[in-house]
């Protein structure tokens, strides 16, 4: 029996192998350039364990790098720092977990004959697969609203950042101009085309996260700095909620390992990505808060306060870059979905699709008009949508996929050696849950949509230029207030 069964799982292991080097509409050509080391292969088709770090990396980056020192001001250096190894060790136990159900589904859908050459698969296809319908309508729900909001975030963030460069145009100004060029991400086939991108993204908030620590070190702190928190619930459970929402990049996991040529070796490469984002997080975000202290709460973005020079503005430039990498990543997974809800997901030509996904950027563009609030948005996305898209119902879904004796004993992932049990990871599954639903989406829903409203109610909707400094006072109308 044991030989039998490892034979079986072979085969699928093999078949996992062979059907992947075709995935995301990569023909037989695509795996000759592969081979070939050729430069549109070095390039452009991207499989290997390290595209996949990459990526990851890359994408748990991106913005967020400069909210966080915002977050520090609002929950106290002690509780940003333990906060953020908490939840970037929570977030890559999570991202295993998808990988398992995605294996899973895998196996179980090849042994039945489906070949996923020219499809990609998504999370709310293998909750469908694994638990039914009722769980795809929920996974594809809180996906497509999540990434959405992932979308217009990277775009109110190329604005705020580029108004710090170039003040000559409002920050509303600005988001037109971007979510132009953001569309262009539509020409961009699929995540085995992201391999330079990856590479390149994660250089630059690198460089970035170490300018924002040496700069304000180098600086030092201002006068009469003060570091007063936590004062408020409120602030203190939005900033917790932002740092949920730092490591809560699972929305493309699925879309990721199906790039890869060996989707099983994905297990580890979350929490490998996590331990390199943490030497950018923390050091940056302990530094600026040390330098500016309370003055943060009323700067969202870090690149407000810090001096202008042409290091900054080297870090402006390097992040709108690495922003345009991250609405596509974002927007990707929302282009297969719209793809295969239109009939075009199996077409070859790149011009075709890029036309068919252009209606997945408009509304995107619209929100970012509508909601020009950084910071508060992170937060509110972090507690009322990761909370459930990438904690919650992975956890869910891991227990009720194996809640089966038969389900345990023929899995296609048995736990990890450092897990005694099933009972085991079931007990850390259950842990996440109940403190997600309650810290997470419950005390952080309400402060994050507390602080969102009064953003609203402050600067209201389509604000022209959220956070901007007041324009210099005219000497005759300074004279006439007096």
């Amino acid at each position: 029996m044991v030989t039998e069964k490892q034979g079986e799982e072979a085969i699928v292991s093999s078949n996992l192998n062979e059907n992947d080097q075709g995935n995301n509409l990569d023909t037989k050509e695509g795996e000759d350039d592969h081979s070939m080391f050729g430069l549109k292969s070095f390039l452009w088709h991207g499989g290997s364990v390290w595209d996949a770090w990459f990526s990851c990396a890359s994408n748990q980056v991106a913005q967020v790098l400069l909210t966080l020192p915002y977050s520090f001001s609002q929950l106290g250096m002690l509780s940003g720092i333990l906060l953020q190894i908490f939840y970037g060790f929570m977030g890559s136990w999570t991202a295993y977990l998808i990988s398992v159900l995605y294996v899973e589904y895998r196996s179980r859908k090849e042994k039945e004959g489906v070949n996923f050459k020219n499809h990609v698969i998504q999370w709310f296809e293998v909750l469908d697969g694994l638990l039914g319908p009722y769980w795809k309508v929920v996974g594809l729900a809180f996906n497509v609203i999540f990434l959405c909001f992932g979308s217009v975030i990277q775009l109110i963030a190329c604005a705020s950042n580029i108004y710090y460069i170039n003040d000559h145009l409002d920050k509303r100004t600005w988001t037109y101009i971007f979510g132009a060029c953001c569309a262009t991400t539509v020409f961009i086939p699929s995540f085995h085309n992201y391999r330079l991108w990856s590479f390149l993204g994660l250089g630059m908030t690198t460089y970035t996260a170490w300018y924002m620590a040496i700069a304000s070190l180098v600086n030092g702190q201002v006068e009469g700095v003060t570091h007063s928190g936590p004062t408020k619930l409120v602030l203190y459970f939005t900033g917790a909620t932002n740092i949920l929402y730092t490591f809560g990049g699972h929305a493309v996991t699925v879309e990721i390992m199906h790039a890869m040529w060996k989707p099983q070796k994905f297990k580890y490469i979350y929490l490998l990505a996590t331990l390199y984002v943490f030497t950018l997080t923390l050091p940056s975000a302990a530094a600026v808060y040390w330098a500016f202290g309370d003055e943060l709460l009323n700067h969202s973005n870090a690149f407000s306060l810090l001096p202008k020079s042409r290091f900054r503005d080297a870090a402006v430039i390097l992040m709108l870059i690495h922003q345009f990498i991250t609405f596509g990543f974002a927007c990707t997974p929302l282009y297969f979905i719209w793809e295969k809800l239109i009939g075009m997901h199996d077409t070859k030509s790149i011009c075709l699709r890029a036309l068919a996904r252009l209606p997945v950027v408009i509304p995107i563009w619209f929100l970012a008009i509508i909601f020009p609030f950084f910071g508060p948005i992170n937060s509110a996305v972090g507690a009322l949508l990761v909370s459930f898209t990438v904690y919650i119902i992975p956890a869910l879904a891991h227990m009720l996929t194996y809640k089966d004796a038969s389900a345990r004993k023929n899995a296609a992932e048995k736990p990890p050696k450092y897990f005694p049990s099933w009972a085991a990871m079931y007990v850390v599954n259950m842990f996440i849950v109940v403190w997600v639903l309650v810290v997470g989406f419950g005390f952080g829903g309400w402060a994050s949509m507390t602080n969102f409203i009064r953003q609203v109610d402050t600067f209201g909707l389509f604000a022209k230029c959220y956070q901007c400094k007041p324009p210099p006072l005219h000497p005759s109308n300074a004279t006439s207030l007096h």
